[in-house]
């Protein structure tokens, strides 16, 4: 194995791109897409399976088939050096350990698989094995935030061997999780690297970026010895791997990409706290317009108030824009309850169908769209835009990646949007995405 694998992310929302630029994000992966990925010359590419938002069923099935079209396409490119990466999310939501296993029974063997949590950009950091989100400058164990409440993926640990053990329901137990420690990874880990094997279970610390930096530098060296490494990652450890050049343009001159200098239009999904805060100072800006969709009675409602309910959107939307304004389209924001998780999920899928018609009917020449919350993200690139292909330009904001569609859409040409997670920056960070957007310099 050369020092310079491919790295091929099986990204379970659209957001893990957040801390690279000028690759591919690919929506399908059927063999020849997935190639297209593989012969790429920047050294990531990211196949964005949106499992984090299907069930565990659907989601090990969904991998599964990724990692068989993956098999063909690196077979008939001849590529024998390449890591595979698990992104996830950096509070620990998402389908483990389904999906690691899924893409060590298709990809396998592995020496070990390494969890990777932390996120800088995002504030989750790693240390002594217990990941924390630094809320409001205070260093908090991700087991005490909403995130470990979440309804589908709750998790009662912040140490993560403990995680494991939970996750896996002991089948890896706490005491069979190896852990490299931030004097290890600083220390250089390359020999114990070496040693792993049968698909040891690992956990990583991480404070900085350079602390990762030094991990990927001895994965790198590890695998050119021929070592096998599967990773379940949040987004910084790709910034190590890939090792990339600063962005061509910088996150505050991000308006270049502005089309003819237009309003744009923000859709909001995400429900996290976070969001709405960031809804609310959004909506303090000058030149948007708030467009409130009523989505409680979405699943009783029949197809003739869903239509009445889409146009009247639609309408407010449009109205909007001739005014110069940028509409900002979110979901209601009250709490709702479900009597099970595939009800939960089933009014997700709905909320999201709404929301990509809402996309698929936007004024065609708005200047850009920004799409808060990951899973709603995947479907605006996926099925509003029916993109195969995206090229990322970079991040507008720390976490935040920017992605362009393809000089021949057929409805939204070399139109810029802004992959923006739900539990990203801090209140002013959505309204600040607006504001890079708005402005007026020369377009690129």
């Amino acid at each position: 194995m050369t020092a310079n694998p491919k790295i091929i992310v099986l990204d379970d929302d659209p957001t893990g791109s957040q801390t690279v630029h000028s690759c591919l994000l690919l929506t399908r992966w059927d063999v020849d897409t997935l190639r297209i990925g593989l012969t790429d010359e920047a050294p990531i590419f990211f196949v964005l399976t949106n499992t984090r938002a299907l069930t565990p069923t659907q989601a090990d099935a969904v991998t599964r088939e990724v990692c068989h079209n993956l098999k063909q396409a690196i077979a008939l490119e001849g590529i024998s050096d390449f890591l595979i990466v698990s992104r996830s999310d950096s509070t620990l939501r998402g389908h483990y350990p389904i999906e690691t296993d899924a893409i060590a029974q298709e990809l396998g063997p592995f020496d070990a698989h390494f969890l990777t949590p932390a996120f800088f950009e995002g504030g989750r950091i790693t240390r002594d094995s217990i990941h924390y989100l630094i809320v409001n400058g205070v260093e908090t164990p991700v087991h005490t935030t909403e995130f470990a409440r979440d309804s589908v993926f709750a998790f009662s640990h912040s140490y993560l061997p403990d995680y494991v053990e939970e996750k896996t329901r002991g089948r890896i137990p706490a005491t069979a999780v190896e852990r490299f420690l931030l004097a290890d990874i600083r220390a250089g880990s390359f020999d114990r690297l070496l040693h792993l094997k049968d698909n040891q279970c690992v956990v990583v610390d991480a404070e900085t970026q350079a602390d990762l930096n030094q991990f990927a530098s001895d994965i790198l060296a590890a695998a050119s010895q021929g070592k096998r490494f599967l990773f379940r990652s949040a987004a910084s450890l790709l910034t190590a791997l890939a090792a990339l050049p600063p962005q061509p343009i910088a996150p505050e001159d991000m308006a270049a990409y502005t089309r003819d200098g237009q309003a744009g239009v923000v859709i909001v999904g995400s429900h996290v706290k976070k969001t709405t805060e960031q809804l609310e100072h959004l909506l303090q800006a000058e030149g948007t317009v708030a467009i409130e969709v009523d989505v409680v009675h979405l699943l009783d409602e029949s197809a003739t108030q869903r239509a009445d309910l889409l146009q009247h959107t639609l309408d407010q939307v449009h109205r909007a824009h001739a005014d110069g304004k940028t509409p900002v389209v979110f979901t209601s924001r009250q709490e709702l309850t479900f009597a099970d998780v595939q009800t939960r999920l089933d009014f997700g899928l709905a909320v999201s169908q709404l929301l990509m018609d809402v996309v698929r009917g936007l004024p065609t020449d708005i200047g850009f769209l920004i799409s808060k919350g990951g899973i709603t993200s995947n479907d605006v690139l996926s099925q509003g835009l029916a993109l195969t292909t995206a090229r990322l330009l970079g991040q507008i904001l720390p976490g935040c990646s920017i992605v362009r569609t393809p000089a021949n859409h057929p409805q939204f040409p070399n139109l810029p949007v802004v992959l923006f997670p739900g539990n990203v920056g801090d209140r002013t960070s959505l309204a600040e995405a607006y504001l890079r957007l708005s402005r007026n310099p020369k377009p690129a």
